[in-house]
Parts: C-alpha cells; structure tokens; sequence
C-alpha cells in the first residue's frame, strides 16, 4: 500500500524517536512479560492477532491504556499491519510517560512472516 507524503514524513519522525523491534524479538520479550498492543482496527484483530496481544486500536489507546497497563515501566511492544500507525502510537505512549515502548518493525505482516503464534480467525467463509 502507497502512503501519502504527509504520513510517510509523521511517521518517519515518530520512528525517529522510537525504538522497534523485529517479531522474534518481540516473541521473545513477550515471554518475558512484555505487553504486546495491537492497535490495528477490531476487525483486524477479530480476523487474527499475535497469541497474547491486547487490542487497543489506534483511536483509543491513549484513553484506555493505564486500565491495561498501569505501571509506566512495563515494557511495551505495540504492532499495526506494517509498522507505521504503530510507530506513532509508541512515541504517544513514551510522551505519555511509559518507558519501555516499543514497535514492532514490519508490523503483524513480519509476525505471520516469521511463523510466529497467532489466534485462528473467527470467521468462516464459504463459497457459494
């Protein structure tokens, strides 16, 4: 998917300021307690998510995220489809205080790349 300038240069300054972290990594560092956000739509996550994510899409993280994740030190590793509207997501949770955020580099299309664990889809499709 092309992006519009205007987004490619935001978040470009967001990853600028945010560490990211490829999927083996945040499969392991998920085994160590870190928190994984998908913040990609309800739909998305309906369809299919990383074993253990929380979803907290895009639009309301900020709102709901102490209710989730109270302790400002939890590390943190947030993904989207592709690594970028959870890039912006991440530089928001670090000026929001937490310490330990993440992104996850290639976003939930690197998880499934890399074979890593993921939740069935919910939906049955049939051919008619």
């Amino acid at each position: 998917m092309s992006h519009d300038p205007r987004f490619k240069k935001l978040c470009s300054e967001a990853k600028s300021r945010v560490d990211e972290i490829s999927a083996p990594d945040a499969a392991a560092a998920r085994s160590q307690g870190a928190q994984l956000i998908d913040v990609r739509e309800a739909l998305d996550f309906e369809k299919e998510h990383a074993v253990g994510a929380v979803h907290l899409s895009k639009g309301v993280i900020e709102m709901k995220i102490e209710q989730y994740v109270p302790n400002p030190a939890t590390a943190i590793i947030c993904y989207c489809g592709g690594g970028n509207r959870s890039a912006l997501v991440a530089d928001n949770l670090l000026k929001m205080g937490y310490e330990d955020v993440r992104s996850l580099a290639g976003g939930f299309k690197a998880w499934k790349e890399a074979g890593l664990p993921m939740t069935p889809s919910r939906f049955q499709y049939q051919c008619l």
